[in-house]
């Protein structure tokens, strides 16, 4: 890695491949580069940023073109697990007629359209976790979705899109807790509440409308990066049984719980629910 007082590497300015040529893929191998999107790179330690991105697409974009799809997302500051398995965006654009808007010098669909095409076009998963990150970074509201909806779909509209934006909430804090949700309502449980107050902690989704013999179930995405660690585990098993004494039986789930045919989760839940889940899993 290059040391903390070595210069940044192009100034610390984004740049393409042919700039470094051959080198490219030793740099990657030694971590003094990183790739931001596909087929732009950067010094690693320069950080995330809105005019970072502007300036990577600019680099690939050509002028009077409308950057559309995940790129459009990942430009109006959407990370890109929501928008698919993939860390690396691949930019998209169009010379079309869309609804669009400037952001930093660059024409992007706007927040609505962009918001409808991904739930259109990508997987049901990710296409309700970009939904969902639009709304929590408040980059659209529900209102504009509503009103925009109407040049995609008719009102009774059964389409993935359709259903996807009356199911998005913009309380889902990660999209894992987005993917749980899906889980949840495929299999055919109720529709649970989000960031629900129990004490002084806050679940991320929970029935405290359906308890079964004085206990509420609640229902927690533990992503790796936090609750892997020893020191994690035991904050969240003090917190699990801190939680049980007051009435709420709660439901660790990993990512690992919520791809796959296996029917673990759902099994899991309707049992505490007394419910039979629809089977199988769509996802």
């Amino acid at each position: 890695m290059l040391p903390a007082d070595s210069p940044y590497f192009f100034c610390g300015l984004p740049f393409r491949a042919h700039q470094v040529g051959r080198k490219l893929r030793w740099l990657l191998g030694r971590g003094d580069i990183r790739q931001l999107i596909h087929g732009v790179y950067v010094d690693p330690r320069v950080p995330d940023s809105p005019d970072l991105r502007a300036e990577a697409l600019s680099l690939v974009v050509p002028a009077g073109a409308v950057i559309i799809g995940d790129a459009a997302a990942w430009l109006h500051g959407i990370g890109t697990t929501a928008l698919g398995p993939e860390p690396t965006i691949r930019p998209r654009w169009t010379y079309d007629d869309r609804p669009s808007i400037e952001v930093r010098g660059l024409r992007v669909t706007s927040p609505a359209a962009t918001a409808i095409e991904l739930a259109q076009r990508l997987p049901r998963p990710f296409a309700l976790s970009a939904l969902d990150a639009l709304l929590h970074t408040q980059v659209v509201t529900h209102d504009e979705l509503q009103a925009a909806a109407p040049a995609y779909f008719a009102a009774d509209s059964s389409s993935q899109a359709a259903l996807l934006l009356r199911l998005a909430d913009g309380r889902a804090a990660s999209p894992g807790e987005s993917w749980l949700r899906l889980r949840l309502f495929d299999a055919g449980f109720p529709r649970p509440e989000l960031q629900v107050p129990v004490d002084r902690y806050r679940l991320d989704l929970g029935y405290p409308d359906h308890p079964v013999d004085g206990r509420r179930l609640g229902l927690e995405y533990d992503s790796d990066a936090w609750h892997s660690s020893n020191r994690q585990e035991i904050r969240d098993a003090t917190r699990r049984t801190d939680l049980a004494r007051i009435g709420w039986h709660i439901i660790p789930v990993r990512r690992t719980d919520l791809w796959g045919a296996y029917p673990a989760l759902e099994l899991t839940v309707g049992a505490f629910l007394c419910q039979n889940p629809k089977l199988p899993r769509r996802w």
